[in-house]
């Protein structure tokens, strides 16, 4: 893998240290980010919630929010429908407990997957109904390619308003009130890339301005920031770009996570292993709290979480709390042994292949998803994992930078059911029949798309460091560039001319906690563990190291931890 030093203005960055008493390190990672003047710094360290537009701004949301009023004034029957992954379940529970609180009690739910597939379909909207047709139909994180089950729903004389953040494969729906920003707002709207979580949050912001210009008495006790922690789990899991309002929403939201008290949250974050001395922080939700739910909907029924994070007794919640973390655990058990499998049958089959394609008939389709991504990081190459259902397969796709999963998929549509996503993640399904043609037509679109063929992976690293560089102040000041994830890339630095005086501790498949040198003045050098990297440095080795840099909480205390990246012989 090649290191690459990130290019950086370091008069503006010293500029910058010096102006608002900066080290430079932090200094120099916020020009990385394109924050070059103190205003702007300024904007980006200390966010505040009046820096978000008026929500009326999106195109359509005051036409969903007066629809959405319509009902409450005439108590009609709402039916809510969400995606089964995190920002599904947290834009589902959002806009249920607002309904709730404005006197509806609307009903909820979210696809079964291994009996409806992804997003909006015939078959859940007729499990749903059960006979009893609602007046208003919501979907929250999909129907943005819906246009068969919303001429479906408008047949049975539903209105339908659909609130999502999904690109369109062909034309946006029609006869509905549809909020989507990708599809109908400008590209530099700073709401452009919410998820739905934060397109819900904007919706409730909508109906509580009109509600309390109308006087409504229900809405007097109602906290819009109460709602934050769920559009912070959101935003997060969801992997959407943290600048503009995505990064105001979720700075504010992870410290309303422990604030606010939900017991469903507190539940999760026990049953997860979470210091209840500690904040939590984004790598709490992408590695803790959101598998949790997501195992819910891959292997059982999304809407647990749902009920989770809607409960108020915490008796309840735990013991829901308890379920998911079984059946997380039984998703991790199935996806060792698949990704195994994968892994052995790409390094043989896709070798010389810009790509890759894998089937098994006895694969879950529930966990391929996370086998891709595994899969896609070890080979650096777009994946796509399909497990059997029936006579037809069903996955997940994961791309690397710079491959756009959609454009691949779009050129292969002729042979795909439903499909739908992101640039670097989309779902999919085909007859098991037609997996060797897809095979085919996918690699070959990865030809033609990228005739170069797909770039060497990289590394980017932010600075290079001395090791007494790593200190608790630097810690500091990391913390207030958080949350870190699309968009705000936790930084990576670089360490040159290390040599390990203590014989690293081996552990699991390639993993091994080591030590730095101590400092003079120190007692003990700082601690750091790698994951899955191989055989460590050997003693004395004089090696350059790529490290991440943050806290590791441990029983009520809190110490600098380095994360091994990775590592070469030394080039100093």
């Amino acid at each position: 893998m090649l290191w690459d030093l990130i290019e950086t203005d370091e008069t503006v960055a010293n500029a910058l240290a010096e102006s608002l008493g900066l080290s430079a390190v932090t200094a120099r990672l916020l020009v990385q980010r394109g924050i070059v003047t103190g205003e702007a710094a300024e904007e980006f360290l200390r966010p505040r919630l009046a820096q978000l537009d008026n929500p009326f701004a999106l195109k359509n949301l005051k036409a969903a929010v007066e629809r959405i009023e319509q009902a409450v004034e005439g108590r009609e029957a709402v039916v809510v429908f969400g995606d089964y992954d995190v920002d599904g379940v947290t834009s589902t529970v959002q806009l249920v407990s607002m309904l709730r609180s404005l006197g509806l009690e609307p009903r909820f739910s979210v696809p079964r997957r291994l009996d409806e597939g992804y997003g909006l379909s015939h078959d859940a909207i007729d499990r749903i109904f059960d006979g009893q047709i609602p007046q208003l139909f919501i979907a929250l994180d999909c129907g943005t390619n819906a246009h068969e089950p919303i001429a479906y729903l408008r047949e049975l004389g539903v209105d339908v308003i659909i609130v999502d953040h999904h690109q369109t494969k062909t034309a946006a729906p029609e006869e509905c009130i549809f909020v989507n920003p990708h599809v109908n707002d400008p590209e530099n709207a700073p709401w452009r890339d919410l998820c739905t979580a934060g397109l819900v949050f904007k919706l409730l912001h909508g109906l509580l301005k009109n509600r309390r210009a109308a006087e409504d008495p229900r809405v007097e006790g109602i906290q819009l920031k109460d709602y934050l922690d769920l559009v912070a789990m959101g935003t997060i899991a969801d992997l959407v770009p943290l600048h503009g309002e995505n990064r105001i929403l979720s700075w504010f939201g992870l410290r309303h996570l422990r604030a606010n008290g939900r017991m469903g949250i507190r539940a999760l974050a026990e049953v997860s292993g979470i210091d209840s001395a500690q904040e939590m922080g984004g790598a709490d939700i992408s590695f803790r709290i959101a598998p949790r739910i997501n195992a819910s909907g891959r292997l059982a029924d999304a809407a647990l979480p749902i009920d989770l994070l809607l409960h108020d007794d915490y008796a309840t919640c735990r013991g829901i709390a308890q379920e998911l973390d079984a059946i997380n655990k039984e998703r991790q058990a199935i996806e060792r042994g698949i990704a195994k499998k994968a892994e052995l049958r790409a390094a043989s089959e896709f070798a010389d292949e810009p790509g890759i394609v894998l089937f098994g008939d006895d694969w879950h389709p529930g966990v391929v998803g996370i086998v891709a991504s595994r899969v896609s990081r070890h080979f650096h190459k777009p994946c796509v994992i399909l497990g059997a259902e029936g006579d037809e397969a069903k996955g997940s796709g994961r791309s690397v930078a710079s491959v756009n999963l959609v454009e691949v998929f779009q050129r292969c549509a002729h042979l795909l059911g439903h499909w739908g996503g992101h640039p670097m993640a989309a779902g999919v399904s085909l007859k098991a029949s037609d997996v060797d043609a897809f095979t085919k037509c996918y690699l070959d679109a990865l030809k033609e798309l990228y005739p170069q063929g797909l770039p060497e992976p990289t590394l980017q690293v932010s600075a290079w460091l001395e090791p007494q560089d790593l200190s608790e102040s630097l810690l500091v000041e990391l913390d207030r560039l958080h949350p870190f994830g699309q968009g705000n890339s936790e930084p990576i630095f670089g360490l040159r001319g290390v040599a390990l005086e203590e014989a690293p501790y081996v552990f699991g498949d390639g993993n091994f906690r080591f030590r730095l040198t101590p400092e003079a003045g120190s007692r003990r050098g700082v601690a750091g563990i790698a994951w899955r990297l191989g055989e460590p440095p050997a003693i004395g080795q004089v090696v350059d190291l790529a490290i991440r840099f943050s806290w590791n909480y441990w029983r009520n205390s809190r110490y600098p931890q380095l994360t091994l990246v990775d590592w070469k012989p030394s080039s100093a």
